[in-house]
């Protein structure tokens, strides 16, 4: 592949904007360059109001690798425990910053997993909404043979998806899982058929830019904070939420709509 072919292919398809990693001789790696790209078509996502969904897929024979370690930052590596906590919340390519930002956006992101995801590549997909894999995809996270923990969302978003259970098979005892095995552990929400996956993933994307974007932004938010708080407190979230959607003309329309279905019913 040539020097000059962009590590990011950015494309639109009604509504979609589909982010595609492409460094396959290096097994897409993240790469300072990918990172900078991915974060500039995540802010476009995030500001064009006709971009629904994101997509985040790849080329070749891996999703992702994880971060590349052989060209990235120039700075050395802090010789104090502070440096490195330092380093991680505000180096490595500003992945902390990204992955925030992914996740404080009110529209979906979605990626989909052709093959292996590990390290970081697998940190980066824990900020997406939705996580698809097809059946030959699979999971990692090698830090643990260096004696290191994932530590950009490596365990603080995992185990708010997967649990302590699953979270400590991956990460403690450092085994790599299938993609029907992350499917029984919650870490994917659907497994489709290898020959089929690329379509499947595109119709699972364009099913969403059909749903209402008030509501999936709202239930973004929402999901998030019932997650932190306590049961009488997540209510509270509920009733917030909905105190606005329900003033949204297209719900009052689509219940006008509803209760005069129902009176026709009754009449016959």
């Amino acid at each position: 592949m040539s020097k000059d072919t962009p590590h990011l292919l950015v494309a639109e398809e009604n509504g979609i904007m589909i982010a595609t990693l492409n460094r396959p001789e290096k097994l897409n790696a993240l790469s300072a360059d990918m990172l900078a790209l991915f974060e500039e078509a995540l802010h476009r996502f995030r500001d064009s109001p006709s971009l629904k969904v994101m997509l985040i897929r790849a080329t070749g024979r891996y999703f992702c690798a994880g971060s590349d370690l052989s060209g990235g930052s120039s700075a050395s590596m802090p010789t104090t425990g502070s440096g490195i906590r330092e380093m991680h919340r505000l180096h490595l390519n500003g992945m902390h910053r990204i992955y925030d930002e992914m996740e404080h956006i009110e529209k979906p992101i979605v990626v989909a997993h052709h093959a292996m995801c590990v390290g970081g590549g697998l940190e980066l997909s824990l900020s997406c909404d939705f996580r698809l894999a097809a059946k030959s995809a699979g999971y990692a996270f090698p830090e643990g043979k260096m004696g290191v923990l994932p530590a950009s969302n490596g365990v603080s978003r995992l185990v708010r998806i997967i649990g302590t259970a699953w979270s400590r098979y991956i990460i403690m005892a450092n085994l790599p899982v299938t993609a029907d095995r992350a499917l029984t552990m919650g870490l994917v929400q659907e497994v489709y058929p290898d020959e089929s996956f690329e379509e499947d993933a595109m119709a699972f994307c364009q099913h969403l830019v059909k749903q209402n974007a008030e509501q999936m932004g709202a239930a973004k938010i929402a999901i998030e904070l019932a997650n932190d708080v306590g049961l009488a407190q997540a209510r509270h979230v509920e009733r917030l939420a909905n105190s606005a959607l329900m003033l949204n003309p297209d719900y009052q329309e689509m219940m006008q709509k509803h209760v005069k279905t129902i009176g026709r019913k009754k009449d016959k």
